[in-house]
Protein backbone atom coordinates (compact mmCIF):
# COMPACT_ATOMS: atom_id res chain seq x y z
CA UNK A 1 0.00 0.00 0.00
CA UNK A 2 1.32 3.55 -1.15
CA UNK A 3 2.21 5.59 1.90
CA UNK A 4 0.98 9.06 2.74
CA UNK A 5 3.70 10.74 1.03
CA UNK A 6 3.22 8.52 -1.89
CA UNK A 7 0.02 9.48 -2.55
CA UNK A 8 0.47 12.99 -2.23
CA UNK A 9 3.34 12.33 -4.98
CA UNK A 10 1.40 10.39 -6.46
CA UNK A 11 -1.22 13.59 -7.00
CA UNK A 12 0.99 16.07 -7.97
CA UNK A 13 2.34 13.70 -11.02
CA UNK A 14 -1.10 13.22 -12.26
CA UNK A 15 -1.79 16.48 -12.21
CA UNK A 16 1.87 17.75 -14.02
CA UNK A 17 0.98 15.01 -16.74
CA UNK A 18 -2.90 15.03 -16.77
CA UNK A 19 -4.33 18.05 -15.55
CA UNK A 20 -6.53 19.14 -13.26
CA UNK A 21 -9.89 16.59 -14.22
CA UNK A 22 -7.81 13.35 -13.96
CA UNK A 23 -6.10 14.79 -10.89
CA UNK A 24 -9.65 15.06 -9.87
CA UNK A 25 -10.49 11.86 -10.63
CA UNK A 26 -7.60 9.92 -8.80
CA UNK A 27 -8.17 11.81 -5.79
CA UNK A 28 -12.20 10.97 -5.50
CA UNK A 29 -10.80 7.05 -6.23
CA UNK A 30 -8.23 7.34 -3.53
CA UNK A 31 -11.00 8.56 -0.92
CA UNK A 32 -13.51 6.35 -1.74
CA UNK A 33 -11.23 3.58 -1.68
CA UNK A 34 -10.34 4.70 2.02
CA UNK A 35 -14.19 5.53 2.72
CA UNK A 36 -13.40 8.89 3.32
CA UNK A 37 -17.44 10.00 2.49
CA UNK A 38 -16.89 13.08 3.49
CA UNK A 39 -14.41 14.09 1.68
CA UNK A 40 -15.32 12.30 -0.94
CA UNK A 41 -18.23 14.59 -1.29
CA UNK A 42 -15.79 17.66 -1.46
CA UNK A 43 -13.85 16.09 -4.27
CA UNK A 44 -16.66 15.54 -6.14
CA UNK A 45 -18.00 18.82 -5.96
CA UNK A 46 -14.80 20.28 -7.03
CA UNK A 47 -14.59 17.59 -9.69
CA UNK A 48 -18.81 19.19 -10.91
CA UNK A 49 -17.32 22.70 -11.14
CA UNK A 50 -14.40 22.30 -12.59
CA UNK A 51 -16.18 20.56 -15.52
CA UNK A 52 -18.44 23.67 -15.90
CA UNK A 53 -15.52 26.00 -15.70
CA UNK A 54 -15.95 27.34 -12.66
CA UNK A 55 -13.37 27.97 -9.70
CA UNK A 56 -12.94 24.66 -7.65
CA UNK A 57 -14.70 26.20 -4.48
CA UNK A 58 -17.06 28.43 -4.13
CA UNK A 59 -16.35 31.79 -2.71
CA UNK A 60 -18.35 34.87 -0.70
CA UNK A 61 -18.22 36.98 -3.60
CA UNK A 62 -20.70 33.83 -5.16
CA UNK A 63 -21.50 32.80 -8.40
CA UNK A 64 -23.24 34.83 -11.39
CA UNK A 65 -24.40 31.86 -13.59
CA UNK A 66 -26.32 31.47 -16.87
CA UNK A 67 -29.62 29.39 -16.36
CA UNK A 68 -28.03 26.47 -18.02
CA UNK A 69 -25.03 26.70 -16.21
CA UNK A 70 -26.95 27.09 -12.80
CA UNK A 71 -29.02 23.75 -13.79
CA UNK A 72 -25.97 21.64 -14.73
CA UNK A 73 -24.27 23.03 -11.30
CA UNK A 74 -27.51 21.98 -9.26
CA UNK A 75 -27.86 18.34 -11.20
CA UNK A 76 -24.33 17.83 -10.59
CA UNK A 77 -24.53 18.06 -6.96
CA UNK A 78 -27.25 16.59 -6.58
CA UNK A 79 -25.52 13.13 -8.30
CA UNK A 80 -22.74 13.98 -5.65
CA UNK A 81 -25.46 13.61 -2.83
CA UNK A 82 -26.64 10.25 -4.10
CA UNK A 83 -23.14 8.98 -4.51
CA UNK A 84 -21.97 9.76 -1.40
CA UNK A 85 -25.41 8.71 0.44
CA UNK A 86 -25.59 5.50 -0.95
CA UNK A 87 -22.24 4.73 -0.21
CA UNK A 88 -22.63 5.65 3.24
CA UNK A 89 -26.01 3.87 3.70
CA UNK A 90 -23.79 0.84 2.14
CA UNK A 91 -21.43 0.91 4.92
CA UNK A 92 -24.86 0.83 7.53
CA UNK A 93 -24.12 4.74 8.42
CA UNK A 94 -27.76 5.16 8.20
CA UNK A 95 -28.45 9.08 9.30
CA UNK A 96 -25.15 10.28 7.74
CA UNK A 97 -26.27 8.67 4.52
CA UNK A 98 -29.82 10.11 4.99
CA UNK A 99 -28.24 13.55 5.32
CA UNK A 100 -26.67 13.52 1.95
CA UNK A 101 -29.96 11.31 0.26
CA UNK A 102 -32.25 13.60 1.68
CA UNK A 103 -31.66 16.84 -0.89
CA UNK A 104 -31.77 14.25 -4.07
CA UNK A 105 -35.70 13.40 -2.89
CA UNK A 106 -35.51 9.86 -4.09
CA UNK A 107 -36.87 8.14 -1.00
CA UNK A 108 -37.26 4.85 -2.92
CA UNK A 109 -33.88 4.68 -3.83
CA UNK A 110 -33.02 5.52 -0.03
CA UNK A 111 -36.14 2.99 1.11
CA UNK A 112 -34.38 0.25 -0.86
CA UNK A 113 -30.90 0.96 0.29
CA UNK A 114 -32.14 0.92 4.38
CA UNK A 115 -33.68 -2.20 3.35
CA UNK A 116 -30.23 -3.74 3.60
CA UNK A 117 -29.33 -2.92 6.85
CA UNK A 118 -30.26 -5.21 9.61
CA UNK A 119 -31.52 -3.50 12.58
CA UNK A 120 -29.28 -4.26 15.79
CA UNK A 121 -28.24 -2.20 19.12
CA UNK A 122 -26.44 0.29 17.52
CA UNK A 123 -28.45 1.59 14.81
CA UNK A 124 -32.32 0.68 15.71
CA UNK A 125 -33.26 4.45 17.19
CA UNK A 126 -31.53 5.66 13.60
CA UNK A 127 -33.11 3.13 11.08
CA UNK A 128 -36.21 4.34 13.15
CA UNK A 129 -35.50 8.16 13.20
CA UNK A 130 -34.86 7.83 9.32
CA UNK A 131 -37.52 5.04 8.11
CA UNK A 132 -40.51 6.94 10.12
CA UNK A 133 -39.86 10.12 11.37
CA UNK A 134 -38.27 10.96 8.14
CA UNK A 135 -41.08 9.33 6.48
CA UNK A 136 -38.35 7.59 4.18
CA UNK A 137 -39.71 3.50 4.70
CA UNK A 138 -43.19 4.37 7.22
CA UNK A 139 -44.50 0.77 7.08
CA UNK A 140 -40.44 -0.81 7.96
CA UNK A 141 -39.97 2.08 10.64
CA UNK A 142 -43.34 1.54 12.32
CA UNK A 143 -42.95 -2.79 12.18
CA UNK A 144 -39.15 -1.61 13.77
CA UNK A 145 -40.94 0.39 16.84
CA UNK A 146 -43.91 -2.56 17.69
CA UNK A 147 -40.92 -5.38 17.05
CA UNK A 148 -38.44 -3.65 19.53
CA UNK A 149 -40.78 -1.09 22.12
CA UNK A 150 -43.79 -3.15 22.14
CA UNK A 151 -47.09 -2.44 21.51
CA UNK A 152 -47.73 0.97 24.07
CA UNK A 153 -44.82 2.45 22.37
CA UNK A 154 -45.98 1.82 18.91
CA UNK A 155 -49.83 3.12 19.45
CA UNK A 156 -48.14 6.65 21.14
CA UNK A 157 -45.88 6.70 18.45
CA UNK A 158 -48.88 6.20 15.78
CA UNK A 159 -50.98 9.42 17.72
CA UNK A 160 -48.22 11.23 17.96
CA UNK A 161 -46.39 10.91 14.59
CA UNK A 162 -47.54 8.62 12.04
CA UNK A 163 -51.19 10.48 12.30
CA UNK A 164 -49.25 13.56 10.52
CA UNK A 165 -48.05 11.78 7.38
CA UNK A 166 -49.71 10.24 4.66
CA UNK A 167 -52.83 7.97 4.20
CA UNK A 168 -51.00 5.56 2.74
CA UNK A 169 -48.26 5.99 5.89
CA UNK A 170 -51.23 5.68 8.01
CA UNK A 171 -53.35 2.26 6.67
CA UNK A 172 -49.66 0.19 6.42
CA UNK A 173 -48.97 1.49 10.22
CA UNK A 174 -52.35 0.87 11.21
CA UNK A 175 -52.30 -2.93 9.54
CA UNK A 176 -49.44 -3.33 10.93
CA UNK A 177 -50.50 -2.66 14.81
CA UNK A 178 -54.29 -5.01 13.88
CA UNK A 179 -51.87 -8.34 12.70
CA UNK A 180 -49.77 -7.69 15.99
CA UNK A 181 -52.89 -7.38 18.01
CA UNK A 182 -54.41 -9.92 17.24
CA UNK A 183 -51.92 -12.27 16.97
CA UNK A 184 -50.90 -11.44 20.55
CA UNK A 185 -54.72 -11.99 21.66
CA UNK A 186 -55.23 -15.24 19.83
CA UNK A 187 -51.97 -16.35 21.34
CA UNK A 188 -53.13 -15.35 24.74
CA UNK A 189 -56.65 -16.56 24.61
CA UNK A 190 -56.36 -19.84 23.51
CA UNK A 191 -53.80 -20.54 25.89
CA UNK A 192 -56.51 -19.14 28.88
CA UNK A 193 -58.57 -21.44 27.29
CA UNK A 194 -56.30 -24.60 26.94
CA UNK A 195 -55.31 -23.90 30.61
CA UNK A 196 -58.96 -24.23 31.76
CA UNK A 197 -60.32 -26.52 29.80
CA UNK A 198 -56.99 -28.98 29.20
CA UNK A 199 -57.37 -28.86 25.70
CA UNK A 200 -56.15 -26.56 22.72
CA UNK A 201 -59.26 -25.10 21.29
CA UNK A 202 -60.00 -25.75 17.99
CA UNK A 203 -61.77 -22.21 17.06
CA UNK A 204 -59.69 -20.52 14.43
CA UNK A 205 -61.22 -16.75 15.21
CA UNK A 206 -61.62 -14.45 18.46
CA UNK A 207 -65.52 -14.60 17.58
CA UNK A 208 -65.97 -18.02 17.34
CA UNK A 209 -63.33 -18.67 20.60
CA UNK A 210 -65.39 -16.34 23.00
CA UNK A 211 -68.84 -16.96 21.36
CA UNK A 212 -69.75 -19.93 23.66
CA UNK A 213 -67.23 -18.97 27.17
CA UNK A 214 -68.94 -16.42 29.21
CA UNK A 215 -66.50 -17.60 31.72
CA UNK A 216 -63.54 -15.73 30.02
CA UNK A 217 -65.33 -12.24 30.66
CA UNK A 218 -65.08 -11.99 34.65
CA UNK A 219 -65.52 -8.97 35.83
CA UNK A 220 -61.97 -8.06 35.93
CA UNK A 221 -61.07 -10.59 33.17
CA UNK A 222 -59.02 -9.36 30.16
CA UNK A 223 -56.24 -10.80 27.86
CA UNK A 224 -54.53 -8.09 26.90
CA UNK A 225 -54.33 -4.03 27.69
CA UNK A 226 -58.00 -2.75 27.35
CA UNK A 227 -56.44 0.12 26.26
CA UNK A 228 -54.26 -1.03 23.52
CA UNK A 229 -57.28 -3.01 21.76
CA UNK A 230 -59.84 -0.12 22.06
CA UNK A 231 -56.80 2.24 20.16
CA UNK A 232 -56.14 -0.17 17.23
CA UNK A 233 -59.70 -0.81 16.80
CA UNK A 234 -60.30 3.09 16.16
CA UNK A 235 -56.86 3.20 14.14
CA UNK A 236 -58.55 -0.18 11.99
CA UNK A 237 -61.19 2.41 10.10
CA UNK A 238 -58.51 3.46 7.74
CA UNK A 239 -57.49 0.09 6.27
CA UNK A 240 -58.92 -1.12 3.09
CA UNK A 241 -56.95 -4.83 2.64
CA UNK A 242 -59.69 -7.27 3.51
CA UNK A 243 -57.59 -9.39 5.71
CA UNK A 244 -56.57 -6.76 8.38
CA UNK A 245 -60.19 -5.80 8.02
CA UNK A 246 -61.56 -8.98 9.33
CA UNK A 247 -59.01 -9.21 11.64
CA UNK A 248 -59.71 -5.98 13.01
CA UNK A 249 -63.74 -7.08 12.90
CA UNK A 250 -62.62 -10.37 15.22
CA UNK A 251 -61.12 -7.66 17.31
CA UNK A 252 -64.52 -6.16 18.02
CA UNK A 253 -66.14 -9.75 18.80
CA UNK A 254 -63.46 -9.90 21.55
CA UNK A 255 -64.01 -5.96 23.09
CA UNK A 256 -68.10 -6.29 22.96
CA UNK A 257 -67.58 -9.24 25.68
CA UNK A 258 -65.21 -7.50 27.82
CA UNK A 259 -67.03 -5.86 31.22
CA UNK A 260 -68.55 -3.21 31.44
CA UNK A 261 -65.23 -1.12 33.12
CA UNK A 262 -63.06 -1.72 29.67
CA UNK A 263 -65.67 -0.27 27.05
CA UNK A 264 -63.75 2.86 27.35
CA UNK A 265 -66.20 5.10 25.57
CA UNK A 266 -65.06 7.04 22.09
CA UNK A 267 -66.08 10.05 20.03
CA UNK A 268 -69.44 10.30 18.53
CA UNK A 269 -70.15 8.60 16.22
CA UNK A 270 -68.14 5.65 17.55
CA UNK A 271 -68.76 6.61 21.48
CA UNK A 272 -69.61 2.27 21.93
CA UNK A 273 -66.42 1.44 20.59
CA UNK A 274 -66.19 -2.13 19.86
CA UNK A 275 -70.35 -2.05 18.39
CA UNK A 276 -69.85 0.92 16.44
CA UNK A 277 -67.02 -0.06 14.71
CA UNK A 278 -68.13 -3.56 14.38
CA UNK A 279 -70.87 -1.54 11.99
CA UNK A 280 -68.48 0.61 10.05
CA UNK A 281 -65.78 -2.21 9.64
CA UNK A 282 -69.05 -4.99 9.14
CA UNK A 283 -70.52 -2.82 6.45
CA UNK A 284 -67.19 -1.99 4.23
CA UNK A 285 -66.90 -6.31 3.93
CA UNK A 286 -70.30 -6.30 3.03
CA UNK A 287 -72.03 -7.20 6.46
CA UNK A 288 -75.43 -5.45 7.47
CA UNK A 289 -74.89 -2.92 5.01
CA UNK A 290 -77.92 -1.26 5.47
CA UNK A 291 -77.92 -1.69 9.31
CA UNK A 292 -74.63 0.39 9.20
CA UNK A 293 -75.68 3.13 6.91
CA UNK A 294 -78.67 3.73 8.64
CA UNK A 295 -77.08 3.44 11.95
CA UNK A 296 -74.34 6.43 10.73
CA UNK A 297 -76.86 8.49 8.68
CA UNK A 298 -78.91 8.82 12.06
CA UNK A 299 -75.88 10.11 13.93
CA UNK A 300 -74.65 12.59 11.40
CA UNK A 301 -78.44 13.87 11.43
CA UNK A 302 -78.85 14.25 14.95
CA UNK A 303 -75.66 14.90 16.70
CA UNK A 304 -75.22 18.55 16.93
CA UNK A 305 -72.13 19.82 15.22
CA UNK A 306 -71.66 22.49 17.73
CA UNK A 307 -70.63 19.52 20.43
CA UNK A 308 -69.22 16.70 18.71
CA UNK A 309 -67.61 18.56 15.54
CA UNK A 310 -67.70 17.37 12.21
CA UNK A 311 -66.66 13.49 12.90
CA UNK A 312 -70.41 12.24 12.61
CA UNK A 313 -70.67 13.42 9.28
CA UNK A 314 -67.30 13.05 7.90
CA UNK A 315 -67.89 8.91 8.92
CA UNK A 316 -71.18 8.61 7.46
CA UNK A 317 -69.77 10.67 4.54
CA UNK A 318 -66.67 8.16 4.45
CA UNK A 319 -68.59 4.71 4.96
CA UNK A 320 -71.01 5.91 1.96
CA UNK A 321 -67.72 6.66 -0.43
CA UNK A 322 -66.03 3.19 0.58
CA UNK A 323 -69.41 1.19 -0.05
CA UNK A 324 -69.56 3.31 -3.74
CA UNK A 325 -72.88 5.29 -2.80
CA UNK A 326 -71.07 8.49 -4.06
CA UNK A 327 -74.48 10.64 -4.68
CA UNK A 328 -76.10 9.87 -1.04
CA UNK A 329 -71.93 11.13 0.53
CA UNK A 330 -72.20 14.48 -1.69
CA UNK A 331 -76.63 15.03 -0.95
CA UNK A 332 -74.79 14.28 2.91
CA UNK A 333 -72.00 16.79 2.62
CA UNK A 334 -74.35 19.33 1.01
CA UNK A 335 -76.70 19.18 4.05
CA UNK A 336 -74.08 19.50 6.25
CA UNK A 337 -72.48 22.62 5.13
CA UNK A 338 -76.01 24.25 4.89
CA UNK A 339 -75.87 23.65 8.09
CA UNK A 340 -72.46 24.81 9.37
CA UNK A 341 -70.73 26.56 6.24
CA UNK A 342 -67.72 27.65 7.99
CA UNK A 343 -66.99 24.18 7.28
CA UNK A 344 -67.39 24.87 3.03
CA UNK A 345 -63.90 24.85 2.72
CA UNK A 346 -63.10 22.05 3.94
CA UNK A 347 -65.73 20.11 2.79
CA UNK A 348 -64.94 20.83 -0.97
CA UNK A 349 -61.96 18.73 -1.41
CA UNK A 350 -63.70 15.90 -0.51
CA UNK A 351 -67.15 17.17 -2.30
CA UNK A 352 -64.47 17.01 -5.93
CA UNK A 353 -63.40 13.77 -5.30
CA UNK A 354 -66.68 12.10 -4.84
CA UNK A 355 -67.61 13.69 -7.92
CA UNK A 356 -64.83 12.46 -9.97
CA UNK A 357 -65.38 9.10 -8.83
CA UNK A 358 -69.16 9.77 -9.53
CA UNK A 359 -68.50 11.11 -12.72
CA UNK A 360 -71.12 13.86 -12.81
CA UNK A 361 -70.37 17.17 -11.59
CA UNK A 362 -73.36 18.79 -11.77
CA UNK A 363 -74.64 18.90 -7.91
CA UNK A 364 -71.12 20.39 -7.03
CA UNK A 365 -71.20 22.87 -9.81
CA UNK A 366 -74.47 24.33 -8.91
CA UNK A 367 -73.35 24.39 -4.98
CA UNK A 368 -70.44 26.34 -6.38
CA UNK A 369 -72.86 29.02 -7.71
CA UNK A 370 -75.17 29.34 -5.28
CA UNK A 371 -71.84 30.11 -2.78
CA UNK A 372 -70.62 32.57 -5.66
CA UNK A 373 -67.63 30.62 -5.21
CA UNK A 374 -65.99 31.21 -8.19
CA UNK A 375 -62.87 29.00 -7.81
CA UNK A 376 -64.94 26.11 -6.39
CA UNK A 377 -67.18 26.31 -9.75
CA UNK A 378 -64.37 26.46 -12.23
CA UNK A 379 -62.72 23.57 -10.60
CA UNK A 380 -65.60 22.14 -10.92
CA UNK A 381 -66.75 22.84 -14.57
CA UNK A 382 -62.65 22.33 -15.29
CA UNK A 383 -62.66 19.06 -14.05
CA UNK A 384 -65.59 17.90 -15.83
CA UNK A 385 -64.34 18.87 -19.09
CA UNK A 386 -61.22 17.62 -18.44
CA UNK A 387 -62.56 14.04 -17.42
CA UNK A 388 -64.82 14.38 -20.80
CA UNK A 389 -61.98 14.65 -22.84
CA UNK A 390 -59.83 12.24 -21.23
CA UNK A 391 -62.53 9.33 -22.24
Amino acid sequence: MASVETEFDLLQQTLQQDGVAAALDQLAAHLRGNKKFHELFEALKMKVRHGLGLPLTYSDAGDELDESTRIKLEDGLIAACRDVGIALLREGAVREGWMYLRPVGDRAAAAAELARIEADEENLDALIEVTLHEGVDPKRGYGLVLEHHGTCNAITTYESTVVRQSIAAQQAAAGLLVEHVHRELLATLRADIAQQQGAEPAEASLKELVADRDWLFGEHSYHLDTTHLASTVRFSRLLEDETQLRLALDLTAYGRRLSPQFQYKGDQPFEDIYSSHALYLGAILGENVDAAVDYFRERAETLDSREHGGLPVEAYVQLLDRLGRYESAIEALLRFVQVQPEAASQAMPLMLELSQKLGNYDELVRYCREREDLLGYATAVLSSAADAESK
